[in-house]
């Protein structure tokens, strides 16, 4: 059967998985009476929560005796290491640019990395039915885009659709009659190369994902580039650098059909294909014949700018909720973590209790916290910090740089640059996008945006958006001011009291209840000055049989601020931690008790 294997990459929420949805559906992948849910493919509970592709799936579709396999990749660049080794499956794209937004900075990561491969893309301009749509000035940035990054001339000469992954249509000229995808189809068929693949030489795949299954173990996927394997076949896997990992039976053959993968007895060169029955292979090793001499070529990973530590959790309150706390467990679960996903490395620290997991970015890693809370785990987690580098020649000190985009009403643009210059960014670019909005561009030090953007949603009244993406190492930018206030600690254990919290409000913004379970070293709230305070929040009203006007005022409390995980992770100090349970997300001290609080403040001065 002839085939096609394409990609369909984007910035963050322009429509990738919504257009996915359509093509199986106008492929005939789905029954007529089938009940699907809304972005079929987002299969994972968090991905549905946040309403982001997180991890890259595989799917294929069938249209005029043509099987179709494509991807669908995340559009957020803390994930971009699920877009890199995904697209050596592929042998073309399609890049999704929303009508209104244009190409945004993850837009120019992903097609900067399709282009080094030498794909030639298909551009989509997608949600043209948008009131603000504006089609022709998009396509022009495109192309603009392509330039500014090398692309061949094979490569700016991009076929160009218009659609609406929503409706499920697509037309090469806006005055066409808007039917279906029957346009998109047609042009990926035209367009795409068949895999070029060599069907007789001895088998070879590079496994580009990994996932766990409870009944078949590890499934590792990728595209047969050589030969024909078949189920009950021997293999051996080798690592990029050629050495033999494991010898092995495959036990399961899987090939993918719309949603589901269906079991097959063989595939031939070309096919992406998902294979079981290796125990140690992982992602970026080859598997193939016994007789297979040299590894294939592993596209590389970026490498991680962002680093955090997870630790055991050592609170009062440990061990309530979760049943997942010890280092060996949590050192296990971080292992597998980063075998799956290459762009995370874990290593262990001198204490053996904690562990360094460094990251692409506060999302990724925001991400694999909350999986594992779901799953039962309590960790401790630092304040993230970012990785920075020595210059090999000059041995100057080089800290990640990164391209930031914030699209922010005309009305607070003075406080948005005003705030980034203060975290040591300069700004590139600055101009009108429509509609009363202003479009400023900058080069920003990673370590200067943690933390930053619960403020800025503050100065711009919830209606700025700020997208980002690693741009590279520059020289260090000198001292950046952290956060301005010092918090409430609680200097006791037990249950919060209302009337306790009530005296306390005058001190600051609360964190946390009446009858919510504190313990000394927590962090209860938020100082109105810029130093760390002990408060008593358990302090009762003392009864006396003694009447007085006033005496008995009613307690009103002002509701308290709500700590998402990503919101602690940005507001903590280097001397704090988020403690994250099953049930809970609190904020303590590193040091509970406030003599070693002193102590060590002194021995950090």
């Amino acid at each position: 059967m002839d085939r096609r294997n394409i990609a369909i990459i984007a910035h963050v929420d322009h429509g990738k998985t919504t257009l996915v949805d359509s093509l199986l559906r106008q492929s005939g992948a789905f029954r007529a009476n089938q009940q699907v849910a809304e972005r079929a493919l987002d299969r994972n509970d968090l991905e549905r929560e946040r309403g982001i592709t997180i991890l890259a799936k595989c799917t294929a579709v069938d249209w005029q005796d043509v099987r179709i396999n494509i991807v669908d990749t995340p559009g957020h660049a803390d994930f971009g290491g699920e877009v890199e080794r995904i697209l050596s499956m592929v042998d073309g794209v399609i890049l999704l640019v929303d009508a209104a937004e244009g190409p945004l900075p993850q837009t120019k990561f992903v097609t900067q990395k399709a282009l080094r491969l030498g794909l030639r893309p298909i551009v989509v301009v997608n949600k043209i039915d948008r009131p603000d749509a504006r089609p022709e000035e998009v396509h022009e940035e495109v192309f603009d885009l392509f330039a500014a990054l090398d692309a061949s001339d094979a490569q700016l000469d991009f076929p160009m659709l218009y659609a609406s992954g929503r409706e499920g249509w697509a037309v090469t000229e806006l005055d066409e009659e808007r039917k279906d995808l029957a346009p998109m189809f047609r042009l990926i068929l035209d367009h795409v190369p068949p895999p070029k693949a060599e069907p007789d030489a001895p088998f070879a795949i590079l496994a580009s994902i990994l996932e766990a299954d409870p009944y078949l173990g590890r499934i590792l996927t990728g595209r047969i580039q050589a030969g024909r394997v078949a189920v009950n076949q021997m293999v051996r896997a080798l690592r990029p650098d050629g050495t033999e990992v494991e010898r092995a039976r495959i036990s399961k053959l899987l090939s993918f059909r719309g949603l589901e993968r269906v079991p097959v007895e063989s595939g031939e060169a070309g096919d992406i294909v998902a294979i079981a029955g290796l125990q140690k292979a992982t992602v970026a090793d080859t598997l193939g014949a016994l007789d297979l001499e040299a590894a294939l070529p592993a596209t590389p990973i970026d490498p991680p700018t962002l680093a955090m530590t997870f630790s055991v959790n050592t609170s009062p309150l440990a061990g309530r909720d979760g049943d997942k706390v010890t280092s060996r467990v949590l050192w296990a679960r971080l292992q597998r973590e980063a075998e799956g996903n290459v762009a995370i490395k874990v290593t262990e620290s001198e204490d053996k209790d904690s562990f360094e997991v460094a990251g692409r970015g506060e999302l990724q890693l925001g991400v694999l916290i909350e999986t594992m809370r779901r799953e039962g785990y309590e960790v401790a987690v630092s304040r993230p910090r970012v990785l920075s580098r020595r210059d090999p020649q000059t041995g100057q000190e080089l800290e990640p740089l990164e391209n930031v985009q914030i699209d922010v009403d005309d009305a607070y643009t003075g406080p948005v640059v005003e705030k980034m210059s203060e975290r040591r960014a300069e700004l590139q670019d600055m101009r009108p996008s429509g509609g009363g909005k202003t479009r400023l561009t900058f080069i920003a030090p990673s370590r200067g945006l943690i933390g930053y953007h619960g403020e800025f949603l503050t100065d711009t009244r919830g209606t700025g958006i700020m997208h980002r993406v690693f741009h590279a190492y520059g020289p260090h930018r000198g001292p950046i001011p952290g956060r301005r206030n010092g918090v409430l600690v609680s200097n006791a254990d037990g249950a919060a009291v209302a009337y306790a919290l009530w005296n306390l409000e005058e001190r600051g913004a609360l964190m946390v209840e009446p009858g919510t379970e504190v313990y000394q070293g927590m962090i209860v709230g938020e100082n109105s000055r810029d130093n760390d305070l002990d408060v008593n929040p358990l302090k009762a009203k003392q009864l006396t049989n003694i009447r007085a006007a006033g005496k008995d005022d009613a307690v009103k409390l002002t509701p308290p601020l709500r700590m998402t995980l990503e919101k602690a992770l940005a507001y903590i100090d280097d001397d704090e931690l988020v403690e994250v349970t099953p049930k809970a997300i609190r904020l303590r001290k590193r040091h509970l008790l406030p003599h070693e609080r002193r102590k060590a403040s002194r021995a950090a001065s």
